[in-house]
C-alpha cells in the first residue's frame, strides 16, 4: 500500500497557539478512506481540540484496533504517540499504557465493529473501571473494509445497500457507557463540527472515562434511503440536547440557570464546561434521567446529541487502585522492589 505524506514546509504566518504549534502540526497522513467519509471530519474535530486546547502532540497517546475507523489515528497527530491494537483490544492495550503512564492523554479510537461485537466486553470494562481516557466510536452502523454487512449498532429494520432488512435489535453503546459508571458521555455527528468539537474539548479535560459516540455515514455503503445511519437521516432525526460551549477559564460561581441561559460545570482539572440548556427539563449531571431521556427518544426515532451526562467531581482508575502520583514507568528498582519486610507486611495485610 502506497501513502502521500503532505509537505512538512509551512507557510510562515499560521497562526500558532500557546505551546507554539500550528494547526498543521496536529495533521497526519493524507488520509486513504472514500471521498467524502464521516471518520475525516472526526479527525479534523479532534485536529482542532487538540490545537485549540494547547496540548502538545508528544503528550498525546493515540490508540485503536482495526476497521476503517481504526485507520483514522494515522490522519491525525502525527507527532503523537500511537499503537495499532488487534481487533477489539484497544481498551486493555490503553489501559495498561495508562496505568504505566499517568502523564500522558490517552485518545481511544474505535468503530461500532471493532467496539461493539469483538471488543464489547473490552469496551464494558474500560468504562467500569473509570479508565481516564476520551474513548471516540466512529459508528456507521456497517462494516465498510467487509462490504456492507450490517455491524451490532445496525438500528432494526434498517436497509442494506442491497435492501436487506437488519432483522437484529441494536447494541447501544451510549446506554452501556451510562450504565456501566462512565463520567462522561456524548454523542456528536460527524457533519456538526460546531457541536463535535467541543465535545471533544470537554472529554480530553474530563478527569475519568470519557466516552462520545459520533453517528458517521459510510457513503460507499450506508448512506441510502432506508439507513439509520445516512446524512440525511440523521440531520432530519438529529435532536441536540444543548449548544455545547467549551471555556478554558480559572472556577467562577457555581449556578442553577433558566432555560436559555448558562450552565457551568466545573471539571475536575479546574477547567469549565458551559451548556446552553435548550431543554428545560434537561439536566446532564442525573445518570438515570441521562438514560431515560435517551431511551424515550430512540423510541420515537430520534438521535439524541450533546452531552448527555457528567459528572464534575469524576475519579479515574489510579483513584480506585490508590496508585502512586509518580507514573510507573519512571519507578526505580528501589521503590518497585522495597524489599522482604515490605513484602511480608503486604501479605500479612491480605491474610
Amino acid at each position: 500500500m502506497t501513502y502521500i505524506t503532505k509537505p512538512s514546509l509551512h507557510h510562515p504566518t499560521l497562526t500558532k497557539n500557546k505551546v507554539g504549534y500550528t494547526r498543521r502540526d496536529y495533521e497526519g497522513k493524507i488520509s486513504t478512506l472514500c471521498a467524502g467519509c464521516g471518520h475525516d471530519s472526526i479527525s479534523a474535530a479532534i485536529i482542532q481540540a487538540c490545537w485549540a486546547l494547547d496540548i502538545a502532540p508528544h503528550r498525546v497517546a493515540k490508540l485503536s484496533g482495526i476497521g476503517c475507523s481504526s485507520k483514522t489515528p494515522d490522519y491525525f497527530l502525527g507527532a503523537s504517540h500511537g499503537f495499532n491494537t488487534v481487533h477489539g483490544r484497544m481498551p486493555s492495550v490503553l489501559t495498561g499504557a495508562n496505568l504505566a503512564n499517568r502523564e500522558l492523554l490517552y485518545l481511544g479510537v474505535s468503530g461500532d465493529g471493532d467496539s461493539a461485537s469483538i471488543g464489547l466486553g473490552q469496551f464494558a470494562h474500560a468504562m467500569r473501571r473509570g479508565v481516564r481516557m476520551v474513548y471516540i466510536v466512529e459508528n456507521n452502523g456497517v462494516y465498510g473494509l467487509t462490504k456492507g454487512q450490517f455491524s451490532a449498532t445496525a438500528d432494526r429494520g434498517s436497509k442494506s445497500k442491497k435492501g436487506v432488512v437488519n432483522p437484529d435489535a441494536p447494541v447501544d453503546l451510549i446506554g452501556m457507557a451510562l450504565q456501566l459508571g462512565a463520567t462522561y458521555v456524548g454523542r456528536g455527528f460527524s457533519g456538526d463540527k460546531a457541536q463535535l468539537v467541543p465535545l471533544i474539548q470537554g472529554a480530553i479535560a474530563h478527569g475519568g472515562a470519557a466516552f462520545i459516540d459520533v453517528i458517521s455515514p459510510c457513503v460507499a455503503f450506508n448512506n441510502h434511503p432506508g439507513s439509520t445511519r445516512s446524512y440525511d437521516y440523521v440531520r432530519e432525526h438529529n435532536d441536540a440536547v444543548s449548544r455545547i460551549d467549551f471555556i478554558e477559564l480559572a472556577p467562577e460561581a457555581h449556578a442553577s440557570p433558566e432555560p436559555g441561559e448558562v450552565f457551568t460545570l466545573p471539571q475536575a482539572d479546574g477547567t469549565l464546561m458551559r451548556l446552553r440548556k435548550l431543554h428545560a427539563d434537561y439536566d446532564p449531571t442525573n445518570r438515570v434521567n441521562a438514560m431515560a431521556h435517551v431511551q424515550a427518544l430512540q423510541a420515537q426515532g430520534e438521535v439524541v446529541t450533546g452531552l448527555l451526562y457528567v459528572d464534575p467531581q469524576a475519579q479515574d482508575m489510579h483513584h480506585g487502585l490508590n496508585t502512586v502520583a509518580k507514573p510507573l514507568n519512571a519507578l526505580t528498582e528501589a521503590e518497585l522492589c522495597p524489599g522482604t519486610a515490605a513484602l511480608a507486611k503486604l501479605n500479612a495485610s491480605l491474610r
